[in-house]
């Protein structure tokens, strides 16, 4: 006969560990998307933390003496969670941000469009890398990664023993802001060398025969030719998707040793 028993320190800590889980993953890449049924991200949580808690001891159970004093662990490993799943989404933010650089340069920025799992208006090249980066990271097995990672931090992070270090957090911030300009322009690098050859070009052109109207011809070349280089460099975004997941992994390991 199953033991369906549990006493309320039991329960406590169940659900300092559901609040991390469930925090985690309604700010994740991938989970957090708003296609994602609002059921599916609940019961992912809930047995997360229910196998969490399995392995786990409440032996480490923190102290408190009042209703306010467990709220206040509450808050803490909320705020934990929503760190860590904020350190791995806002890297999801680069290839964005190259396909922002690449319709700047073919002349494709003015057609934007309304992303469904992000609610915001975005670039055709970017909501374009956004959804091939989404399905590399399922197809490599990333989201493992992700959730091994949470599960992780109850090692490294007892819970309620988080400390924030903020001054160590903003600066790995700062330092991401350079990796974001970085790898998003190497993403972009082929779009972005084959449009400034063929401005260089275009700007010949409009200098032997002033009577050509280069502003109507470069449109179309751009375009085509982004599209084109678009195609051609399908094959380099595996290599593209691995800077950033390796930034991803390197956002999740600084902000959990900020909070250490």
């Amino acid at each position: 006969m199953i033991n369906f028993s549990f006493s309320i320190i039991d329960l406590e800590y169940f659900l300092l560990v559901f609040t991390r889980i469930s925090c985690f993953v309604f700010v994740a890449p991938f989970f957090s998307m708003s296609s994602t049924p609002a059921r599916v991200k609940i019961g992912l949580s809930f047995f997360t933390a229910w196998l969490l808690y399995e392995t786990m001891t409440p032996a480490s159970m923190p102290e408190y003496d009042t209703v306010m004093g467990y709220a206040l662990i509450v808050m803490r490993e909320a705020v934990t969670g929503l760190l860590i799943g904020f350190a791995a989404n806002i890297c999801t933010f680069i290839v964005n941000f190259a396909g922002s650089i690449a319709d700047m340069q073919t002349g494709m920025a003015m057609a934007s469009l309304f992303d469904p799992t992000t609610r915001q208006q975005t670039s055709i090249t970017g909501a374009f890398y956004q959804y091939v980066f989404l399905m590399m990271l399922i197809a490599t097995g990333m989201y493992r990664y992700l959730l091994g990672a949470i599960a992780d931090t109850f090692v490294v992070i007892p819970v309620g023993k988080a400390v924030f270090d903020i001054e160590h957090l903003m600066n790995r911030t700062l330092k991401f802001l350079v990796d974001f300009v970085l790898i998003g322009f190497k993403i972009v690098l082929p779009i972005f060398a084959v449009v400034l050859l063929l401005d260089a070009i275009l700007g010949i052109i409009a200098r032997l025969t002033p009577q050509l109207n280069m502003f109507a011809v470069g449109i179309q070349l751009k375009i085509m030719a982004g599209l084109v280089v678009l195609f051609l460099s399908v094959v380099l975004l595996d290599d593209a998707a691995n800077f950033v997941f390796q930034e991803m992994k390197k956002m999740v390991v600084a902000f959990v040793e900020g909070m250490t």
